[in-house]
């Protein structure tokens, strides 16, 4: 095919496009090969052989029926071109620096991989692959990744349970008829960088397309000696289509990710250690191994009736043991520890351990339909959804003891001796990373044993009223099973209950002018008591809560969000603006009581607030200028506490008032681009979830990332990445006590050369 030839870069862009907006068309023709070829030519002749897509019109999921600018929601849309030049890689990465978005982190239980907050609310659960729950706490990457998907507002309708500030949905690449590339990427750079992908998609018949996606990388985490990263993973698509009527995806995934973790710096008095070296202990590891099976089925019945399903079944093993500081004042003798004299700032271990293994189940079937009543045009939605997913928690049972002593500190059980990893002269303590003898770990017994069912309706109708009127509507039931095995502190306990949660959303989009709307929205979700799944019945963190008297039946929590707004498309629709303000509730709140180790704690009492503005813009400001920017300033408020009333007034822990992220891409020449990202992020404080910040404060920072790319010639070019260019030390999460102070990280250089054919 005459296609074949054309510039790689541009059927990589073109299938960008074609793939976000595969589900949303609402009629397919048989297309000849003459009909491919000028499709090709076309998409490459508006969007340029070499540029970047930073702005796509359409969400990934089959569900979204309006282009976004219609959309009364704030849907910020990551694309695969944004996520490469930027230099990133692991999903946690990329989404830290996004506005609204801050990171957690947690002791023991919550420790295992990503963990998201969303307007100030947990999404660890609220992560999405093709519209289905990925459910378990593991590193995600983006190398088999078309765009990111990152929905602000509760989002119950589409994501079910959870999702209070948020959601997250990755759309995965899928084998296309319509383009035959491969493209070889092959990246070094400092601290031991290596990373290859390899991305191929083939029609082997008129019927039939492969697309093969294959990544592996290692590295160090930058100037961070002795915390390392490997990843390695796989995504297969295979794709049967007879060009009329009917198509089937059929997807095989894998991945796994294996590091030596580095839980980064800790506080004395509130002041962080800062330079300080990595401790993790020989033994210390981080992993994650998931796989999974998809299969997608789309079926035009005639030209207003589609059904489309998908069904997928996945199993993942995560695992961690890590070693953290413990901010402390050191002493050279007993003596002197007792008396308090000729202190020193240092820090001792702590060991954090926990296994998880993850197997679920879910398929969702989807029956879309354009139907008219009168002057008023429907595309209606009624989708229903099965999910089963089961999660075993435990901790490892020998995880090693120190065994080297070199000072003396006040601890729990009094004045004692210890390892400490500074000196009096603040310099690295000899045998810093083999104090701990962590060769005997294996799994001990569980902790928490988690199970969730659910069966689920939703029925949505997109109206388009008038010419300049659209209203959109929904409301999705989900009657669930849910069951814990929990054993923590007080013992062993089982919890089961059964429940129906009921949740709707309802937007106004008005079209004041040609490409330009204002809209107004009403949302809502639901939590589960104990809906988390990787902390069992350690209440103040998610798990399973009950009364005093040992009740665990409880109302859900309720959000509710109210936003308006407008959103425009400028520079003939090839520039996206919006400009959104909001007030979200978040009310019933289950509350812990003590440390929030124990199952006990308040049910419903507990109540939070969360305002603000956001303003997102990307795409084309000029035929050379691509742009994505988003900025938040927000303000959060605990407005009722039975089990904390002293936190009343005080914002939520982990959230930041402010944050910005911009990232821009300059076409110079036909051959040079360049460009770069700059990331605010306001000082947050530390504590638990839904709960007032009263842990140290994490300070804020600014980040500047560069790059450059330059094409040698139609196949080859070469980038170069150029991160944290000040080599500033800054921290992105806290724990509640100053246990854990995660270092983001620091300076690195890194080339990619890419091989088109």
């Amino acid at each position: 095919m005459a296609y074949d030839k054309l510039g790689s870069g541009a059927l990589l862009t073109a299938l960008a496009i074609s793939v976000s907006a595969a589900h949303a068309e609402e009629t397919k023709t048989e297309k000849t090969a003459a009909e491919k070829e000028q499709q090709a030519v076309e998409l490459i002749k508006i969007h340029g052989v070499r540029n970047s897509i930073y702005n796509v019109k359409r969400s990934g999921d089959a569900r979204r029926l309006a282009d976004l600018i219609d959309t009364p929601a704030t849907i910020t849309v990551l694309t695969k071109d944004q996520i490469e030049e930027s230099g990133r890689s692991d999903l946690k990465e990329v989404l830290s620096t996004q506005a609204g978005v801050t990171l957690g982190t947690g002791e023991n239980g919550n420790a295992f991989g990503d963990r998201y907050i969303i307007r100030g609310h947990e999404a660890r659960s609220d992560v999405f692959v093709d519209g289905l729950r990925d459910p378990g706490m593991n590193t995600r990457e983006s190398f088999s990744v078309e765009q990111i998907e990152i929905t602000k507002g509760p989002s119950s309708t589409f994501a079910g349970r959870g999702s209070s500030g948020g959601a997250i949905n990755s759309i995965t690449k899928k084998a296309s008829l319509d383009y035959d590339f491969g493209r070889v990427d092959v990246g070094a750079g400092t601290d031991n960088y290596l990373r290859g992908t390899v991305d191929v998609n083939t029609p082997l018949t008129e019927n039939f397309a492969t697309r093969v996606n294959i990544m592996k990388a290692t590295e160090d985490a930058p100037k961070r000696d002795g915390a390392e990263r490997e990843r390695q993973g796989a995504l297969i698509s295979g794709l049967y289509d007879n060009l009329t009527d009917l198509k089937v995806w059929a997807d095989f995934y894998y991945l796994k990710a294996e590091d030596v973790p580095d839980l980064g710096s800790t506080a004395v008095n509130d002041v962080i250690i800062e330079d300080i070296p990595v401790y993790a202990q020989n033994g210390d590891f981080l992993t994650s191994e998931a796989t999974s099976g998809t299969l997608r089925v789309e079926y035009e019945l005639n030209d207003n009736w589609k059904i489309y399903s998908i069904t997928r079944y996945g199993k993942t093993d995560n695992g961690y043991l890590a070693t953290s500081a413990g901010g402390t004042t050191g002493y050279a003798t007993e003596e002197d520890a007792t008396n308090g004299t000729n202190g020193y700032t240092t820090f001792t271990f702590g060991t954090h351990s926990n296994w998880q293994d993850v197997e679920h189940f879910a398929t969702q079937l989807n029956l879309f339909a354009n139907l008219d009543t009168g002057s008023v045009e429907h595309k209606f939605l009624i989708s229903a959804e099965y999910a089963d997913y089961s999660v075993l928690n435990g901790r490892y049972a020998d995880t090693g003891s120190a065994a080297t002593t070199n000072c003396w500190a006040s601890g729990r059980g009094g004045v004692s001796e210890t390892f400490c990893g500074l000196d009096a002269s603040g310099n690295a303590a000899a045998g810093l990373n083999s104090v701990i003898d962590r060769s005997a770990a294996y799994e001990g017994d569980y902790t928490a044993d988690y199970n969730y069912e659910v069966s689920a309706l939703s029925l949505m109708d997109t109206m388009q009223v008038t010419k300049e009127l659209m209203v959109f509507a929904g409301i999705r039931f989900d009657s669930y099973d849910y069951s814990n095995g929990t054993v923590g502190r007080s013992g062993a306990a089982d919890f089961a209950y059964s429940d129906t949660l009921v949740n709707g959303h309802f937007g106004l989009v008005y079209e004041a002018m040609d490409d330009v709307n204002l809209y107004a929205s009403y949302g809502t979700a639901s939590n589960i008591n104990g809906g988390e799944s990787d902390v069992g019945g350690n209440c103040g963190y998610g798990g399973v809560c009950t009364d005093s008297d040992g009740n665990a039946s409880a109302d859900p929590e309720t959000v509710e969000n109210l936003e308006i707004g407008t959103k425009m498309s400028l520079n003939d629709e090839s520039l996206f603006v919006q400009l959104a303000a909001f007030k979200l509730t978040k009310d019933d709140v289950m509350e812990g009581a003590g440390n929030s180790y124990e199952v006990t704690g308040s049910l419903n009492t507990g109540k939070h607030e969360v305002t603000g503005v956001e303003v997102a813009m990307n795409g084309q400001v000029t035929e050379a200028l691509s742009i994505q920017i988003s900025g938040a300033i927000m303000d959060s408020e605990i407005l009722e506490s039975v089990s904390s009333p002293d936190s009343v007034g005080l914002p939520l822990a982990l959230f930041a008032n402010k944050s910005f992220y911009a990232q821009a891409r300059y076409q110079l020449t036909e051959d040079f681009a360049f460009g770069g990202d700059f990331t605010y992020k306001d000082k947050m404080t530390g504590g638990q979830p839904d709960t007032g910040s009263s842990g140290p404060v994490v300070p804020s920072y600014n980040l500047v990332n560069l790059f450059a790319l330059y094409n040698f010639t139609d196949d080859i070019t070469v980038r170069l990445n150029f991160g944290n260019v000040f080599d500033k030390e800054y921290y992105t999460s806290t724990y509640r006590a100053p246990k854990f102070m995660y270092i983001g990280d620091r300076q690195s250089l890194r080339a990619t050369l890419t091989y088109q054919f």
